[in-house]
């Protein structure tokens, strides 16, 4: 399989396609979404209003199965690792998720979190990250990995509340949170796309009370919208989420309570 995607991957970056996007779709076009080709026949669903807790049977995605095949790919055939503009929502998240792919990426974290209502809060997160991001740049100088570049986007949480209209008095998990993905995450692949990366991602997949899979289609339209490979995920696999508690305590990261907008400290 390796050999395959290689020498697809090849024949599409022939063709002016960025290294990730070319990579990504020869993958999907090998391994197939099997949902799709398997029909709906095998598909179990069952919703529970408020926390969308979904059920899926045979057709349901391991996001991390197909992060290792990408991994795979990239040791088999590349010789310059692909560049990666990686959404932050807080250093602590992000801990693991650096740790882990800093070795395969070049990597610029982005940190835009509009949601995070108080500025005094977000002033917090923001330092934090930096300083996370500086102490495993100084390690990375013995070999640890590749250097890590930090990009601030603008704090607007007015969009936040724009985006929220309507949208209130929904509980945690549910429609709101699917918006907030979405608005990150919108601007995190354009900004990647503007940047000319060959990934985007995010580090929201390795909370265990996030929906993984939620965030993994929005991150695949806006790939196609946006014309940049969608870099899929769940961190908390692995024991990724049990890793970033480790490395917390480490590096003495401050570990917020509830994920930032107001709604979420009701």
């Amino acid at each position: 399989m390796g050999v395959k995607i290689f020498q697809g991957w090849k024949a599409l970056k022939g063709k002016g396609q960025s290294v990730g996007f070319a990579l990504s779709c020869f993958i999907e076009c090998h391994t197939g979404r099997r949902e799709a080709a398997r029909g709906e026949a095998g598909r179990q669903c069952c919703s529970r209003k408020g926390s969308r807790t979904e059920v899926w049977g045979m057709n349901q995605v391991n996001y991390q199965r197909e992060l290792d095949k990408i991994i795979d790919a990239l040791e088999r055939g590349m010789a310059e690792p692909p560049s990666l503009f990686l959404h932050s929502c807080c250093a602590p998240c992000s801990s693991y998720v650096l740790e882990y792919l800093r070795t395969y990426f070049r990597i610029t974290v982005f940190y835009f979190n509009p949601n995070i209502s108080l500025e005094e809060e977000y002033r917090k997160r923001v330092a934090e990250q930096k300083r996370l991001i500086a102490a495993y740049n100084e390690e990375g100088e013995t070999g640890s990995g590749f250097p890590i570049v930090v990009a601030e986007g603008d704090y607007e949480p007015e969009r936040f509340f724009e985006m929220a209209k309507g949208l209130e008095n929904c509980p945690e998990g549910g429609e709101r949170c699917f918006g907030c993905f979405e608005l990150r995450l919108r601007e995190t692949a354009a900004r990647g796309r503007e940047g000319c990366f060959d990934y985007f991602a995010t580090t929201l997949t390795i909370s265990p009370l996030k929906n993984a899979r939620k965030i993994n289609e929005i991150g695949q339209a806006l790939s196609q919208e946006y014309g940049i490979a969608w870099l899929p995920s769940d961190f908390k696999k692995k024991d990724g989420y049990k890793r970033s508690i480790e490395l917390s305590a480490r590096y003495g990261l401050y570990r917020q309570d509830y994920c930032g907008c107001t709604y979420s400290r009701r």
